[in-house]
């Protein structure tokens, strides 16, 4: 005790601007009445350039590139865009990806790999689970703080689905050990497949019930009426979003409402990544252009 009193004494010493009498609460009640209003980041799922990337025309390097040029917080780079995916690339290309990043003053807001939960033969859900451990451990490795899965593929099949549901409990709960052990948050994406609506993804997040397994919340994967109502459902679940250019109302395809989202977001104190992607033809860059602008515009309305 008295050692550690020493030392305590000794680390104050080095900062005698420090008042001795601080407190917990003095600190909680500082500068209350000019509180800073905190805001998310945007980021940029790089799937926006799925087919550049995919075909080669550009590396991910560029892409990069391209983000810290255009404003952008963060970047989310898919698995699928590693080099050897779905194998993980060695260490050296992970730490060399992790620093070219940093030095072009971005951050990395997560990532994400493609697995079939819904797949009835359980040696190949074993093989998904893997393949979330293996990029787990990358991720850890690279520093990203969350990497995103998926339900499955759609089953209409009343009783069929049901009992897919039941054995996707067990293996997401494993996915979230997986996340515990590697300091990495699994985000369950809602993609308009095997998972349709909010009250899908409540059951399942409260029946794995564990801190490192939550969602990330696509905007353009809701598909009835209520497409507002269902993101405020789910929102205190996000860790990581998807902002796209479409929503569907009743399966219409609308421009979204990017000030009644981002109300949303800051009415639930929603301070982490958003996202932005583009889908479809079309030139990315222009595409994103006008998004981002859009994005842009509605903060300001709302942060302002």
């Amino acid at each position: 005790m008295k050692k550690s009193r020493r030392h305590t004494l000794k680390l104050l010493s080095l900062f005698p601007f420090i008042p001795s009498s601080i407190s917990e609460s003095s600190l909680n009640s500082y500068n209350t009445s000019q509180d800073i209003i905190r805001k998310p980041k945007l980021s940029l799922n790089l799937y926006s350039f799925n087919d550049q990337l995919q075909s080669g025309v550009l590396q991910l390097e560029d892409v990069i590139t391209y983000c810290a040029k255009q404003g952008y917080s963060a970047i989310d780079p898919t698995a699928y865009y590693f080099p050897g995916y779905p194998d993980v690339p060695r260490d050296e290309y992970l730490y060399d990806f992790k620093l070219k990043v940093f030095n072009a003053g971005l951050e990395i807001s997560g990532t994400g790999i493609r697995n079939n939960f819904s797949d009835p033969d359980h040696k190949k859900r074993q093989q998904d689970i893997q393949l979330i451990e293996n990029w787990a451990i990358a991720s850890e490795k690279m520093g990203i703080p969350v990497m995103r899965i998926f339900a499955g593929s759609p089953i209409n099949e009343i009783d069929q689905k049901k009992r897919a549901f039941n054995w996707m409990i067990d293996d997401f709960k494993r996915c979230a050990d997986i996340g515990s052990d590697h300091g990495v948050i699994i985000a369950l994406q809602n993609h308009n497949e095997f998972i349709k609506n909010s009250d899908e993804i409540i059951e399942i997040i409260e029946k794995v019930n564990s801190p490192w397994f939550r969602i990330h919340l696509d905007i353009g994967s809701f598909r009835d009426k209520n497409v507002y109502q269902e993101i405020e459902k789910v929102i205190q679940y996000a860790v990581n979003w998807q902002i796209k250019e479409q929503i569907y109302i009743d399966g219409i395809a609308v421009t979204p409402d990017y000030v009644k989202i981002l109300q949303i977001v800051k009415d639930h104190h929603y301070v982490g990544y958003l996202p932005l992607e583009t889908l479809g033809p079309g030139d990315p860059i222009e595409k994103l252009k006008i998004l981002k602008q859009k994005v842009t515009e509605a903060f300001e309305k709302v942060f302002s």
